[in-house]
């Protein structure tokens, strides 16, 4: 099928122009959206500012169901469109589902030119899943759960091997250096140094934010303990516009072990045949929704949620579905659950609802390009209007792919190789002092307990608003800590539209407004002068000031 050409139809939110200026291209976050961006960018040079070594702090790497395309024999990009759009609730941008659908083919092709060996029979067809609310088998897997580990190790390669990317491993960024309003640049710290207001900056043509999601905001999730949500915030104070923050997808079945993060037992087990059943036994998803374990997330996350509030606990049962294959076609599950002393071929595995994908972020255009001149965002953290109020099963690495391609494109239209950094020195600048390690630890705890309790999978107007005082004692406590002021302006943005929105609709589920109200089928878009000014959030303000760009 050709190629549609789109542009965003979202209204509240227009891409700025930009007009690069001095400096590298610089992409904060080294996961499957950043990695693969830049090696779209080459041959521009370009710094990858990765807190961790590479693969090991990137949500992309536990990626177990695998990519979603339309690749399999009776299946379209249409029906791929159709099933993200159904399940986003009435608030995806039909014409960049289209899109994604659309490209997704042949982003599988590309991947395998980067040496991803995704499965295939003996025929040399792919072998595909089919996962919840999709209507055809479609998701491409590796070794049946393990597709973000091989893509990952695929593109660190490349990008090892590509001269043009620099990787700083190390370090963090906490805030993005704007002028005239256009970023200009990155203020780092490495964790090393952190407690002496020591910072690098680095001047930047063009910033690509791809630092992944927010599940450490949550006491309970899936993600690495770096996705905390600091990229929503430093593109927020900037003056980005923040699109659906509300919208937080919890996955139904995160392994309940008592780890930190949550290890994940995939969808796909429940695309096999395998049930949830409560501590009697009693299978009861079938009495929640006539799809049963292969409901929507949201849907099948509030069952599971209902359960353990009940205090019958939820367990998914596999051993009449996978039984014996389980260690060959789910090593990766099977690695969890024996690492926590269970048996999954003879033992129920005891799961919960955990934080896992955020389908709001940084509003963006089909080019990446968000609402701050020299600022693009990719993959998790990127507000694309893709997932609307609930994400598709494994659309995110498609959209990462994808929506990085297509960022680097028009980076590369922008800037002339001629005209180019080439790997900008860092240099010394100065910055808030952080907190203690110790009263920083203390905060971010209560913080994510506060997210987990008032903010989770069921919310209402009383426990939104105690969060939001919560949140403010927290922010006063915290003073100027950069990291903790990042972590509370994102949970407020997601707890104020949380408030705002007076009705359930996919990820965001209020007992007390539990219908969809048509009126409501809109995005949500807010700025941080929205924030301030509908919450009158004092503490914010001041930590906002106390933290704003820095002149390096």
């Amino acid at each position: 099928m050709a190629t549609r050409t789109t542009r965003s139809k979202a209204k509240g939110f227009t891409p700025a122009n930009t007009t690069p200026g001095p400096g590298d291209v610089v992409i904060i976050g080294a996961g499957l959206a950043g990695l693969y961006t830049a090696l779209k960018l080459a041959p521009l040079p370009v710094t990858v500012i990765a807190a961790a070594p590479l693969g090991e702090g990137a949500s992309s790497v536990w990626a177990q169901g695998g990519i979603a395309a339309a690749v399999g024999e009776g299946d379209s990009t249409d029906k791929h469109a159709a099933d993200t759009v159904a399940a986003g609730a009435g608030i995806v941008d039909e014409e960049i589902a289209h899109l994604v659908a659309d490209q997704g083919p042949g982003a599988i092709r590309d991947l395998l030119t980067y040496g991803v060996p995704f499965d295939r029979d003996l025929e040399g067809h792919y072998v595909l899943s089919k996962e919840a609310a999709h209507s055809e088998k479609r998701v491409v897997r590796v070794t049946g759960d393990r597709a973000g580990w091989a893509i990952m190790h695929a593109l660190i390669a490349a990008a090892r091997a590509t001269p043009s990317i620099r990787v700083l491993e190390g370090y963090e960024a906490y805030d993005l250096i704007t002028e005239d309003a256009r970023v200009k640049g990155v203020r780092l710290i490495r964790p090393a140094t952190l407690g002496n207001g020591s910072y690098q900056f680095v001047p930047a043509s063009a910033v690509i934010l791809a630092l992944g999601g927010i599940g450490a905001l949550y006491a309970v999730t899936t993600n690495p303990a770096y996705a905390r949500g600091e990229a929503i915030a430093m593109a927020a104070r900037a003056g980005a516009v923040i699109a659906d923050p509300e919208f937080v997808q919890f996955h139904p079945t995160a392994i309940d072990v008592g780890i930190d993060p949550a290890p994940l037992a995939t969808e796909a087990l429940r695309g096999e045949g395998a049930t949830l059943v409560n501590r009697q036994g009693e299978r009861f998803m079938l009495a929640i929704d006539p799809r049963g374990e292969l409901a929507p997330r949201d849907v099948v996350a509030r069952g599971v949620h209902a359960e353990i509030t009940a205090g019958r606990g939820a367990f998914l049962d596999c051993r009449d579905a996978i039984g014996t294959r389980f260690d060959t076609a789910y090593p990766t599950v099977a690695a969890h659950c024996r690492a926590a002393g269970l048996d999954p071929v003879h033992d129920l595995i005891p799961v919960a609802p955990a934080e896992h994908y955020h389908m709001g972020g940084i509003a963006t255009d089909a080019r990446g390009r968000t609402s701050v001149a020299g600022l693009w965002a990719v993959g998790e953290v990127a507000g694309t209007g893709l997932h609307g109020a609930n994400r598709l099963a494994s659309n995110s690495l498609l959209e990462a792919v994808v929506l990085g391609a297509r960022a680097a494109a028009d980076i590369k239209a922008l800037i002339p190789i001629e005209r180019a950094g080439h790997f900008v020195v860092p240099k010394r600048v100065s910055g808030p002092t952080p907190l203690k390690p110790a009263k920083r630890a203390e905060l971010i705890s209560r913080l994510r307990a506060i997210m987990t309790l008032h903010v989770g999978v069921v919310r209402n107007t009383k426990s939104l608003k105690l969060a939001l005082q919560a949140l403010d004692e927290i922010a006063a406590e915290g003073k100027e800590d950069p990291l903790l002021a990042n972590m509370v302006l994102t949970a407020r943005l997601i707890t104020t539209a949380a408030l705002q929105r007076k009705e359930s609709r996919g990820g965001h589920f209020r007992d007390d407004y539990p219908q969809a109200s048509p009126a409501l089928a809109t995005r949500t878009f807010i700025t941080l002068a929205d924030l301030t000014k509908r919450a009158g959030a004092g503490h914010l303000a001041a930590a906002a000031a106390a933290n704003a760009n820095c002149t390096p």
